[in-house]
């Protein structure tokens, strides 16, 4: 165990923590929601501080991250446990577990395997990273520098010092803006968007390279106004090159008796976003979909084809009128 950052000691023995959000308060003995927090004698600890049940090499375009140092590949690891409990979670053996379980592994290890493996860089996923967040930030802090990049794949459930601490280690994220209110409150066990909004918001404010994903699920926030509604915030809160992901839903976990999300869903939500004028458009979990790769928004010639997560053919500029393509983390980017 580690002792943890933010939070504070109050009457009794008690602590609440605020790392993220919920803000729990836990007496002596008690963990937090996310199950990995835990307060002993009046103090909080990380139960999962170096227990990592997660480590895996991955195509950056998995996370899915396209306009980050495209081609690359990161060390992707994490711990078990999330603070939010999502009735479709497809990690939910590990985001779910009460047990704390993994590997004991220190934060010069990941990145010499990092190393090892010929990574560009680490990225902490799989479930949420801010309940792993002492050893993410020692990791991220090593990571920058060996030259690595640290990214984050991320509910965007985060207190705002939490992000402003470690902002200066993180180059991209990828934050899913799930849906309304009445979706994080059904589906989620969240009372609103408002505190995922706020995080986007700082990382925006720090610089750091962020794309936003959304699960259409059949019934929940598939509806034209829901998806109008998301677009909208995110093109006029964080700008219109931001890259949007709109992916497919398969029935998992607790939400088995939805059935998988229609392609006419994800093309309508696609025609949505575009019509409003978002000029980087993905629709994803469609394997061989030509709305995996990246077209110029000016003349509509294709610039960067993907197929799954292989990138086929790459440009950072339009080859028929020149329209540059924003691309973060250049110094990451595969030979192509």
């Amino acid at each position: 165990m580690k002792e943890a950052l933010f939070y504070e000691k109050l009457e009794g023995g008690k602590v609440r923590c605020n790392l993220c959000p919920r803000h729990c308060t836990l007496s002596d003995g008690q963990r937090g929601f996310c199950g990995v927090r835990k307060n002993e004698k009046g103090k909080l600890y990380s139960l999962v501080y170096g227990r990592l049940c997660s480590m895996n090499i991955d195509p950056i375009e998995k996370k899915p991250l396209f306009h980050f140092a495209p081609g690359s590949r990161s060390l992707s690891i994490a711990t078990v446990g999330c603070n939010l409990k999502c009735k479709f979670c497809q990690n939910w053996e590990i985001s779910m577990s009460k047990e704390i379980f993994g590997e004991n592994v220190e934060p010069e290890e990941v990145v010499e395997a990092a190393k090892n493996y010929n990574a560009e860089g680490i990225a902490y996923t799989y479930v949420e990273p801010t309940i792993f967040y002492e050893f993410a930030l020692d990791t991220m802090k090593l990571a920058k520098k060996a030259g690595l990049y640290n990214i984050w794949v991320s509910n965007g459930y985060t207190e705002i010092e939490p992000i402003r601490k470690m902002a200066k280690y993180l180059d991209a994220i990828n934050v899913d803006l799930k849906g309304d209110k009445k979706f994080y409150n059904t589906l989620c066990y969240v009372a609103d968007e408002t505190p995922i909004k706020k995080a986007l918001l700082e990382y925006k404010k720090h610089g750091i390279w962020i794309e936003v994903t959304t699960l259409l699920i059949p019934g929940y926030n598939d509806k034209k106004e829901q998806i109008e509604r998301i677009v909208s915030w995110v093109k006029e809160n964080l700008g219109n090159s931001t890259p949007l992901h709109f992916s497919r839903f398969f029935p998992h976990y607790k939400l088995t008796d939805v059935p998988p999300t229609p392609l006419e869903t994800l093309e309508k939500a696609f025609e949505i976003a575009k019509n409003k004028g978002m000029k980087y458009v993905y629709v994803g979990n469609v394997l061989g979909h030509d709305r995996e790769s990246t077209f110029c928004p000016k003349c509509g010639s294709l610039v960067i084809k993907r197929v799954g997560f292989e990138i086929i053919s790459f440009n950072k500029k339009c080859p028929k009128c020149g329209e540059t393509i924003p691309i973060k983390g250049e110094r990451w980017v595969r030979k192509f």
